[in-house]
């Protein structure tokens, strides 16, 4: 498995279908995913990524805060926002903005939240998507992006497989059809997917931050030796044989990208996978810490105690009191 899927799978990336929207010029939104609306579909997610998706149409959208980065969005082109920022969306952004929870009319069993607003001008379009996921501080994918990701599909077998099921849902579930939410469930997390590898291979020459190391093919070697097999007592020495360079030399590729030497990195993943399996499986504390690489329970538990100032019993214990959110 490559590193992009396993950090995906890890972080229990779920997607799901918020609303369908029909807006007419003149108008204005603002919007913010709030976790209460999607809570039905994923249950208490840490962490929520909305998408829109323009099904006809043309719209402006511009991020809250001050100079926040301003895009134009046409029919067939999606916005990603990693972070779930405040953001205006609107035919014209120099109108007021209503708030978009304002505009949510209740669905009925099997229907989509659903938006109409507007005056009597022309019409866009959206459908407005999330994925629920742990949060930044525990994905370096979340945390190497942008607030704000445009996606032009274009050509290509994926972009296309996305753009014809978005629509083909999206009118399925205009004509009131029950049954098409759970295909964009699945696309949601492609869609995802797919703006996170044009994001990396659109990055400039010296960026930094953990994607930038996956267009490293040192980098981007060790990450996959260190996911493959998390388990296994890596040295710097035996990961620098491994992908062809020397213990230093990997070492000041990963610091210089990472910002991290790659046993920090790794110690940090082990700690990740820990928590996934802590949640999701029901592996004794002493199985847990033979997955991910500890020679003795009291040696896992000590390094999950300082990694996240709780004992893992303890923090499992709070997992499944916690509301429910699970893979």
């Amino acid at each position: 498995m490559d590193a992009l899927s396993d950090v995906l799978r890890v972080a229990r990336m779920t997607g799901g279908v918020f609303l369908h929207a029909e807006f007419f010029a003149p108008w204005c939104v603002a919007t913010q995913v709030s976790a209460e609306h999607c809570t039905p579909a994923l249950g208490a997610a840490p962490h929520i990524i909305p998408y829109h998706y323009v099904l006809d149409g043309e719209l402006q959208l511009r991020m809250a805060e001050e100079g926040g980065e301003r895009v134009t969005l046409a029919a067939g082109e999606v916005v990603v926002l990693p972070r779930n920022d405040l953001h205006y969306m609107g035919s014209d952004l120099d109108r007021r903005p209503v708030p978009g929870s304002e505009l949510l009319r209740l669905p009925a069993r099997g229907e989509l939240w659903a938006m109409r607003h507007g005056g009597d001008g022309a019409r866009t379009r959206v459908v407005c998507g999330f994925l629920g996921c742990d949060g930044p501080d525990t994905n370096p994918v979340l945390t190497s992006l942008p607030p704000l990701l445009k996606l032009t599909l274009g050509d290509g077998a994926a972009a296309e497989w996305i753009r014809s099921t978005l629509r083909f849902a999206a009118e399925e579930i205009a004509a009131g059809r029950p049954g098409s939410e759970t295909v964009l469930e699945k696309v949601s997390e492609l869609l995802f997917v797919e703006a996170v590898r044009r994001h990396a291979e659109r990055l400039p020459d010296g960026e930094t931050g953990w994607l930038a190391g996956l267009r490293d093919p040192y980098v981007a070697r060790t990450l996959a030796l260190i996911h493959r097999d998390v388990a296994r007592p890596w040295t710097v020495d035996e990961l620098g044989r491994e992908v062809g360079l020397s213990r230093s030399a990997l070492a000041d590729r990963f610091i210089r990208l990472l910002g991290l030497p790659p046993i920090h990195y790794l110690a940090r993943w082990r700690m990740q996978v820990a928590t996934q399996r802590l949640r999701s499986t029901a592996a004794s504390l002493a199985e847990v810490a033979d997955m991910v690489g500890y020679e003795s329970e009291a040696a896992f538990s000590r390094a999950f105690k300082k990694t996240f100032g709780i004992a893992p019993a303890t923090w499992r214990r709070a997992q499944v009191t916690a509301s429910g959110y699970t893979r």
